[in-house]
């Protein structure tokens, strides 16, 4: 379906509309503020075994400690007092708890056939939190959170064996359509496809969500963000961020941007690379830090501070926020760094042919 048979007019959901319009406005008019960790905040509780499992999950045949999507359904208590947390922080816009909730990663739970009502319930969850804490001059935004799953669609998990796959795009986009259609019913005003780390996924996703689309006839913006996984700058499946951004700006997304694998320090690079080349706004949410020999994260919110305020004075942000090892308390320290900085403004490149292998190249017209 071409984009101009899309009409805002058919989305059902009331007053998302809306909201989108207000969410285009304020990033054209200051920094937004992420959330920070769903994970380390959920930590913060200790849940044994019942604790994940709840009175819905009593009888569960697996374990599904550590399955934090789970609580969606078990301990929806435990998720709404996250979202609360962030919101009273300052964030501006919070993700679902939904990280992985889709068929492939719920696998490992048993879980495949509870993926849909997963992301309906996250997003139900966050919309109403979202809904409490807005005023009328502040509205607060849902990202509907997709994750990477736990498969690669571009590399081999046997080394002896390069052309081996465990997943394929046909059951990626399928797994990313039904979460997508979730969100969407649950009230997502935005979908973030996050932590990439293989584009061939990433690209599945945006197919999958565009499928969405058309066949609803109504759209939401449609956020990214990619996974740097080491300092050699690259993504696992072995692109630059320029490259990267060659391979999914036919999205159009309403930004593009950088999260997880690395802290602050590490993580400028990739996001003045990013900020250089998209026409889109830029976002950016890093670790506190690398996870140190107890697998904790070290970076403060005075620390991380520092860094992220230099970044909003140099021109490279318009969504701020934290991924692992962040807390509320990370948040209100971004929030606070970046309040009254203008945001950064999207160049407009010249008209060119813009291609790309593990490289970028760019064929100017």
């Amino acid at each position: 379906m071409p984009d101009s048979a899309l009409d805002p007019a058919r989305d059902p959901f009331p007053g998302r509309q809306a909201r989108i319009a207000a969410l285009k406005a304020a990033l054209e008019e200051r920094i937004l503020v992420l959330d920070g960790a769903a994970g380390t905040y959920i930590q913060g509780y200790g849940l044994d075994e019942a604790g994940y499992r709840g009175a819905r999950f009593a009888d569960w045949n697996c374990d599904l400690k550590g399955n934090n999507d789970a609580l969606i359904l078990s301990r929806p208590e435990i998720v709404r007092q996250m979202h609360e947390a962030y919101l009273a922080a300052g964030a501006d816009v919070i993700e679902t708890n939904t990280f992985s909730a889709t068929t492939i990663a719920q696998a490992d739970y048993r879980m495949e056939a509870l993926a849909y009502e997963l992301n309906v319930e996250g997003a139900r969850l966050a919309r109403a939190a979202a809904d409490a804490a807005s005023t009328d001059d502040r509205p607060r935004f849902v990202a509907g959170a997709v994750g990477p799953t736990n498969r690669t669609a571009s590399l081999s998990p046997d080394v002896n064996d390069p052309g081996k796959r465990n997943v394929d795009f046909d059951t990626l986009a399928a797994a990313y359509g039904e979460a997508a259609r979730g969100l969407l019913e649950g009230g997502a005003d935005a979908l973030l496809i996050e932590t990439i780390f293989d584009t061939l996924n990433a690209k599945a996703a945006i197919f999958a969500v565009g499928e969405v689309f058309d066949a609803l006839g109504y759209e939401v913006p449609l956020m990214l963000s990619v996974t740097i996984t080491d300092q050699s700058g690259r993504t696992l499946s072995g692109q630059t961020p320029e490259a990267f951004w060659h391979s999914v700006r036919h999205g159009k997304p309403l930004c593009v941007g950088v999260n997880c694998a690395l802290g602050p320090d590490l993580m400028r690079p990739y996001v003045e690379a990013l900020a250089g080349v998209a026409d889109c706004y830029v976002s950016a949410y890093p670790n506190a830090g690398l996870p140190n020999a107890f697998g904790e994260y070290d970076e403060t919110p005075e620390s991380m501070t520092a860094h992220l305020k230099e970044w909003a004075e140099s021109g490279l942000l318009n969504i701020v926020g934290g991924c692992c090892g962040t807390t509320p308390a990370h948040i209100a320290a971004f929030a606070k760094a970046v309040e009254g900085l203008p945001p950064r403004r999207p160049p407009r490149p010249e008209r060119a042919m813009r291609l790309s292998g593990l490289e970028p190249f760019v064929l100017a017209g």
